[in-house]
């Protein structure tokens, strides 16, 4: 379940824009405010039913906006390999202190690129 939550907060990072208001609405107060559907139902005035339609029509929208374009698993790819990097950097800096000053740099950049990665 939280892979779930986690993978529709990130589609929606990446989509959430072409969802309708509704869409939107209905998704940012099941995933983001944590409400039940019969509160999102009192809140929107509509049934529960509608809500869980509405819910299952956005995420179904967003996967495939992503099926599509794949905003997501390329930032996540990355993400990875940045990462990979990453640690190929830091073990030749740990053999070999030749090269330290530049290695130490390259770590620098790559975990400014990680951490401009997560925010986005």
């Amino acid at each position: 379940m939280i892979e779930k939550m986690l993978r529709i907060g990130r589609l929606y990072d990446c989509y959430g824009a072409l969802l309708t208001e509704n869409q939107q609405k209905c998704l940012e107060l099941h995933y983001l405010q944590d409400l039940s559907l019969g509160e999102i139902a009192a809140e929107l005035s509509v049934s529960r039913q509608a809500v869980n339609d509405m819910l299952r029509r956005a995420e179904d929208s967003l996967e495939q906006y992503e099926a599509k374009l794949n905003l997501y698993s390329q930032e996540h790819e990355r993400f990875q390999a940045l990462q990979a990097l990453r640690k190929i950097i830091m073990d030749a800096n740990e053999k070999s202190q030749t090269h330290h000053a530049l290695l130490n740099l390259a770590v620098e950049r790559i975990d400014d690129i990680l951490k401009q990665e997560m925010r986005d």
